[in-house]
């Protein structure tokens, strides 16, 4: 039995489980070849998101001790070159209202890209499909063959038809009936 109880609840892809079978296989009269293991150690993107984030931790507390310290006490320190505490209020003022502004211009465009309702654009455009006709279907001569087809149906994998668009006089038939 598996020491650890959290490995008994991994959630596998089908990919996954199909080539885990494959590899269990039994191989007779042959070694099983051990392939080797992914590398040891952490990858890049993991180094670069602790990186990143201790980054921003640190200009954070540098940035809010130069906001908050009076000046007395940072020329106390030594420290003589720096930018006026006006910055400190104007730079995150700023960069709220750039975003403010690019979300506002954002939906203003989505607004001058959308077609009015009245448009005919918004029902057909060039990347609709319209549903292919549908096969006709033999019609059998008695009951037992009848029977059997189905059966037979039944059994059959059907396969899934391929996406398109429901026409607008079958949304009008369906809304408001055959008026």
């Amino acid at each position: 039995m598996d020491p650890s109880p959290a490995a008994s609840l991994v959630v596998r892809s089908p990919r996954q489980t199909v080539s885990l079978l494959r590899s269990r296989r039994p191989q007779f009269g042959r070694e099983r070849k051990r392939r080797p293991g992914p590398a040891a150690g952490p990858k890049p993107s993991e180094v670069y998101g602790f990186v990143g984030s201790i980054t921003v931790v640190i200009a954070t507390a540098v940035y809010l001790a130069w906001a908050y310290t009076p000046e007395p006490a940072l020329r106390s320190l030594g420290i003589t070159y720096y930018p006026t505490k006006y910055w400190a209020l104007a730079v995150p003022s700023l960069a709220m209202v750039a975003v403010a502004l690019s979300l506002i211009a954002y939906l203003g465009s989505n607004f001058v890209a959308t077609p009015p309702p009245t448009s005919f654009s918004t029902i057909f455009d060039e990347y609709t499909r319209e549903r292919p006709a549908a096969t006709p279907v033999a019609v059998p001569v008695d009951a037992a063959t009848a029977q059997e087809e189905e059966e037979e149906e039944e059994e059959a994998e059907m396969p899934i038809e391929p996406i398109s668009d429901i026409s607008i006089h079958h949304i009008n038939n369906l809304m408001f009936g055959d008026r």
